[in-house]
């Protein structure tokens, strides 16, 4: 018998070739059911925008970035304007969501309402505004309140820092700060010299707080503040200063921040979020992820997170009002 045909005939062969078929048959099945199942497989489409505040952002980004990778199909896009400049757009639907690192004001709350934009204030976590100096700054390891206001406050005389203690040296100072749009700048502003915006205006301004954190590492003389998590990102190339409110010398630390005794300069982080945006599958998607992680993200990047019940509480409005928007 021709041999092709005794090879097909074979009984044994036959068996077992019909077994490797529906083996791959199978596989086949269960690769397609994997994927199905697959939390990276794009099931999700659309995009996320965002803006705001620079000191909120490296939280935000980290979530993006980990949100993307479990869905592939979303793209989400964090800009960093500062907290005034993200409202700006937020306020008139530019955006889904506004980083903010103080609560949105009420002339911003007012144009929002006027251009029929409703929002839900999200408390994310907890920052300790620090002021910090270059690292070969030797002599200064704890300013008071007082200090930091004759520094910053209008037309301030200080200059040199012989000008706040005769005993140090006799160097010009270079000022480093948030600019006018972050919330930085109002919260600090508010808190050390009375009263939001009223600051010295002969200082390097920035709302990119890495661009201050490089600046500040760079020049022996200088004096700034930001974020707490950009001084805890970059410890080795810059010095941190000690606040004295009337109680003593505190370091901003997560147990300082978190407990309050780090005044005034602790303060809560935010996020606004535009409610009708919550009609789409993906940016509901994108805050429950938020809010599910950000304790351990917040943590991650240098902030201090916040109870586990506060984020559920969160999480639990932001579903509310999904179905509101939604009208189910």
């Amino acid at each position: 018998m021709n041999s092709f045909l005794t090879h097909i005939l074979n009984p044994q062969h036959t068996i077992w070739s019909i077994s490797l078929a529906i083996l791959a048959l199978t596989l086949v099945s269960c690769s397609d059911s994997e994927a199905d199942s697959d939390p990276n497989s794009p099931k999700l489409t659309g995009s996320v925008e965002i803006d705001g505040s620079s000191t909120v952002f490296p939280i935000t980004e980290a979530v993006a970035e980990d949100f993307h990778k479990a869905n592939k199909g979303v793209q989400v896009n964090v800009g960093v304007s500062g907290t005034g400049g993200g409202f700006k757009r937020f306020i008139t639907g530019d955006t889904d969501v506004s980083n903010a690192s103080r609560p949105i004001k009420a002339a911003e709350a007012n144009k929002a309402t006027e251009n029929g934009i409703e929002y839900i204030e999200i408390q994310v976590a907890l920052d300790g505004i620090s002021v910090v100096v270059n690292p070969n700054n030797k002599f200064i390891d704890c300013l008071t309140v007082a200090q930091l206001k004759d520094i910053w406050e209008p037309d301030s005389p200080i200059e040199r820092w012989s000008d706040l203690n005769a005993e140090w040296n006799d160097k010009e100072i270079g000022f480093y700060g948030p600019g006018t749009d972050s919330g930085t700048f109002d919260y600090f502003t508010e808190e050390i010299v009375g009263e939001a915006q009223r600051s010295r205006s002969d200082y390097t301004a920035s709302e990119d707080d890495n661009v201050l954190v490089q600046a500040i590492g760079g020049d022996r003389n200088s004096l700034g503040y930001f974020g707490y998590a950009y001084y805890a990102e970059n410890s080795r190339s810059l010095k941190l200063v000690d606040i004295d409110a009337g109680s003593g010398c505190v370091t901003p630390t997560e147990e300082s921040i978190q407990n309050g005794t780090f005044k005034p300069l602790s303060r809560p982080l935010f996020i606004y979020v535009n409610t009708r945006s919550l009609q789409r599958p993906e940016m509901l998607a994108f805050l429950e992820y938020y809010l599910q992680n950000g304790a351990d993200l917040s943590t991650e990047v240098g902030y201090i997170s916040l109870s586990s019940a506060a984020y559920e509480e969160s999480l639990a409005n932001i579903r509310e009002a999904a179905l509101q928007a939604t009208g189910r």
